[in-house]
C-alpha cells in the first residue's frame, strides 16, 4: 500500500459511521426451554425500550449455573412485574442465539454481553434482583436441559 492509498484509507475510516452498543437496562425477564433441551428463550423487558429475546445455548446455561452466585441476601426482593413467553416468542423469526456471553460483575449488578450469531452484540445490565431470577429460572430448567459437556 502506497502513501495515497493509505490517505484513501485514513480518510474512509475517519468518516465511517461506528455504530455504539446499546446497553439495556432490564426490568424483568422470563425464560423457557425448547422442548427438546438444547436451548432457553431468554425474553428481556427492558427500561425505555421494546423487549429483546435470546436463545441461550444448554451449555452456556450450565456455564452460567456454575458462575452466577447463589444470592446470600435474605433481605432482596423480587423484581417488580414478570414478563411472559408465550408461542408466539418462540415462532419469532429473527431471534438471535448466543455464540458467547462475557459477565461483569458490578456494585449492585450484573453486566451481561452476549455474542450473537445475526445481530450486533446484545448487552443487558441485571440488578441483583434480577439476577437471582434468572439464576433460579435457569436452575429450574436444569433438569430439561441436555448438558452435552458433562
Amino acid at each position: 500500500m502506497d502513501g495515497v492509498e493509505s490517505a484513501r484509507l485514513f480518510i474512509h475510516l475517519r468518516n465511517a459511521v461506528v455504530k455504539q452498543a446499546v446497553i439495556y437496562q432490564v426490568t424483568s425477564l422470563a425464560m423457557s426451554c425448547d422442548s427438546v433441551g438444547n436451548l432457553l428463550l431468554a425474553k428481556f423487558s427492558c427500561q425505555g425500550a421494546k423487549d429483546t429475546s435470546v436463545f441461550i445455548p444448554a451449555s452456556m446455561v450450565f456455564w452460567l449455573l456454575d458462575h452466577v452466585p447463589v444470592n446470600q441476601d435474605p433481605s432482596l426482593r423480587a423484581p417488580l412485574g414478570v414478563t411472559r413467553i408465550t408461542q408466539q416468542d418462540w415462532d419469532a423469526a429473527g431471534i438471535p442465539r448466543a455464540l458467547s456471553v462475557n459477565c461483569k460483575q458490578l456494585a449492585q449488578a450484573l453486566r451481561m454481553t452476549f455474542e450473537l450469531d445475526r445481530k450486533l452484540g446484545l448487552t443487558v445490565v441485571l440488578e441483583r434482583a434480577n439476577v437471582e431470577l434468572m439464576r433460579q429460572m435457569m436452575e429450574n430448567y436444569r433438569k430439561d436441559l441436555i448438558n452435552l459437556d458433562a
